[in-house]
């Protein structure tokens, strides 16, 4: 594995400084674990800067296309991640427990002299991931509602009949 870079978050933040680059997939072990394939490589722009409150923040921006499995047809599926989000830095977790819960702020993440980068960047990955990833129009729905009835009636086995028929 490549060399990890580490950021001294407050220093970062209160430097406004910027960093930029592309990272593979592969290297990214928590984010693989969840995909159909470790192709491909994810674009990053790390900003230091203050929120509006004049907090010391760090804007991660993310782009990049990964390869998830469809839960309905298990089949590999393109999904296209583009993530801006601004993280206010705390020094410690007393300090983020004491402010209020808002699903409106930005998140608050511990700041410390060597914050890994790969980290961050695998952190907003897996929260851009959605939950259950489905194609728009699966082959395997369309298959399941033609066989849904049977006689007029529903057939509780119709979605079983698509899987042994798609084995022989």
């Amino acid at each position: 594995m490549s060399h990890q870079p580490l950021i001294d978050g407050f220093e970062f933040a209160t430097a406004g400084a910027r960093q930029q680059g592309s990272w593979p997939v592969r290297e990214l072990p928590r984010v693989r674990d969840l995909l159909a394939s470790e192709d491909g490589e994810v674009r990053y722009v790390l900003e230091g800067m203050r929120d509006e409150r004049g907090r010391p923040s760090l804007r991660l921006s993310l782009q990049g296309t990964l390869t998830l499995r469809c839960q309905r047809c298990l089949e590999p599926m393109p999904f296209e991640v583009r993530a801006d989000e601004v993280l206010v830095l705390a020094a410690t977790q007393a300090e983020i427990d004491a402010e209020p819960p808002d699903a409106h702020s930005p998140d608050r993440v511990l700041a410390g002299k060597e914050m890994p980068l790969r980290e961050l960047i695998e952190d907003e990955l897996i929260l851009a991931l959605p939950y259950a990833p489905r194609h728009a129009s699966c082959a395997a729905r369309l298959a399941q509602a033609d066989e849904t009835r049977q006689d007029g009636k529903i057939s509780p086995f119709a979605g079983l009949r698509g899987l042994v028929r798609d084995k022989h």
